[in-house]
């Protein structure tokens, strides 16, 4: 099956053949392209025992992948990256089209999972343990995998998101069964099919679209599952880890932000104006490291706000296939609907644009707000949406007691010329990742994860393959 186009949409894209194949046992979900609204397809959804099946596959199929040697292993990793490598421009163009992303990050995205399958390729053969010195005898230590692993992945970054769980899980010596998000499965649908093309064997990676009410919870509740990766809400976020608690089941939680941008008098104005507006509306404004909280000390706040309306009314927000788009549709009729409720009640400053593309699609324009205070919710609370708003502070203790004013702490910019400032005020936020002069949140090859309620444990880095492992410890009588 294909995407109908009328030349303003993503051009006509092929479902993933194992579409065809899936149990679907829980009915059938569809499939919409956001920037148009219209319906191109539908997956089918996994039942309770389809899910029971899938971790029982997993399970049967760990002894031999763990007993993989660590160098072969990894030779199958590389391929499987290579394969994905070859399939980057099928990957984009499938999340354009199911997805809204625009091209270019679309392009990224599936270059992401190569990446991260290249870099963790290199873990197998460098999971060390060590050698401890003890009296009467030897000691050693070994990063044992753990058995299962349930990935369980949001809409806003179908693929990234999937292969942070999936790649190190692997590299571990453990077997995942990925469930991606009911509304963008089919780059999670592809990338399966891929790794069997790439030669990992049946029932080591294991794509299971369905609810998260079904799938995701019997990941919760299966004793076979013994551990959970986590990225949403952080209102489910807490369900997983109440219910993972009865069989003290390990969880990474990389749950929701509401990030601070800080703007000093002395910093760069032109450079924190025109990069805000990517900070927060990449993506329309879904992902949870979105800057959504402008800080700018009071001394430059008017002058900020003047250079910030020209960059957001320059953001170019247009279909998501064209190769200028900066920001595609929101991701379905629901979360406009959600945005709009925020931006109703607030004091609105200016706004960009949104295409004049026919049908309805999904769109919302860039919006700046002036919040009624820190109390006001499109402040407080994650809209999620291409929304941001922007408040004066006074000096540093200031900035950092208003950045730190609220429930999350994921990530998070601060813009200034002075060293020792950005340092002070970066060991002061508490955020889990912090960018000076710069917006960059993620790079594969440094941890990533939050404070207070923006999550629980670090995906990403050098030392992701570790929290898949259980360490064990052997002494030897001498």
């Amino acid at each position: 099956m294909t995407i109908a186009t009328d030349g303003t949409g993503p051009a006509p894209v092929a479902l993933p053949a194992s579409v065809g194949r899936l149990a679907g046992g829980g009915g059938e979900t569809a499939v919409l392209d956001p920037s148009s609204g219209r319906q191109f397809g539908t997956v089918p959804a996994a039942s309770l025992e389809d899910t029971d099946r899938a971790i029982t596959g997993a399970a049967a199929a760990f002894p031999a992948w763990r007993a993989v040697a660590p160098g072969d292993r990894a030779r199958l990793l590389r391929r499987f990256a290579a394969v994905v490598d070859a399939h980057v421009d099928e990957l984009a163009a499938l999340e354009v089209a199911n997805s809204g992303h625009t091209i270019g990050n679309a392009r990224w995205e599936a270059g992401n999972v190569r990446d991260v399958l290249d870099y963790y390729a290199a873990a197998p053969e460098r999971l060390f343990g060590r050698q401890i010195p003890v009296a009467g005898g030897l000691d050693v230590t070994f990063h044992e995998p753990l058995g299962v692993v349930g990935v369980i992945v949001p809409w806003n970054f179908p693929m990234p998101i999937a292969g942070w769980g999936f790649a190190p899980a692997l590299a571990a010596g453990n077997t995942v069964v990925l469930k991606p998000a009911e509304l963008t499965p089919l780059t999670a649908l592809r990338i399966g099919e891929l790794a069997l093309e790439a030669g990992i064997p049946e029932g080591v990676f294991t794509v299971l679209p369905g609810k998260g009410s079904v799938v995701g919870q019997r990941f919760v509740t299966h004793p076979l599952v013994r551990k959970v990766c986590f990225t949403g809400s952080t209102a489910v976020g807490k369900q997983i880890m109440a219910g993972a608690a009865d069989q003290v089941k390990r969880v990474t939680l990389e749950l929701g932000g509401k990030s601070a941008n800080i703007v000093f008098a002395d910093a760069d104005l032109e450079l924190a104006a025109a990069s805000a507006p990517g900070s927060v509306f990449d993506n329309a404004g879904q992902d949870c490291c979105a800057r959504s909280r402008i800080l700018v000390q009071r001394g430059v706040h008017d002058r900020f706000l003047e250079l910030l309306e020209t960059a957001v009314r320059d953001f170019r927000v247009l279909p998501p296939a064209d190769e200028r788009a900066q920001m595609g549709p929101l991701i379905s009729a629901g979360q406009r609907e959600t945005v709009s409720r925020y931006v109703s009640g607030a004091d609105v400053a200016f706004v960009g644009s949104v295409p004049g593309t026919p049908g309805d699609g999904f769109w919302f324009p860039p919006t700046v707000v002036i919040p009624r205070g820190t109390a006001d919710p499109v402040w407080r609370e994650e809209v999620f949406g291409p929304v941001v708003g922007v408040l004066p502070f006074d000096d540093e203790d200031d900035a950092v007691a208003l950045a730190n004013d609220s429930d999350f702490g994921l990530s998070g910019s601060i813009f200034t010329r002075d060293v020792g400032r950005a340092l002070r005020v970066a060991r002061g936020v508490e955020s889990g990742n912090l960018s000076v002069n710069s917006h960059s949140s993620v790079r594969y090859w440094t941890p990533f994860g939050g404070f207070k309620q923006s999550g629980l444990g670090r995906e990403l880095g050098p030392d992701a393959p570790d929290a898949f492992t259980e360490v064990k410890n052997v002494f030897f009588a001498g």
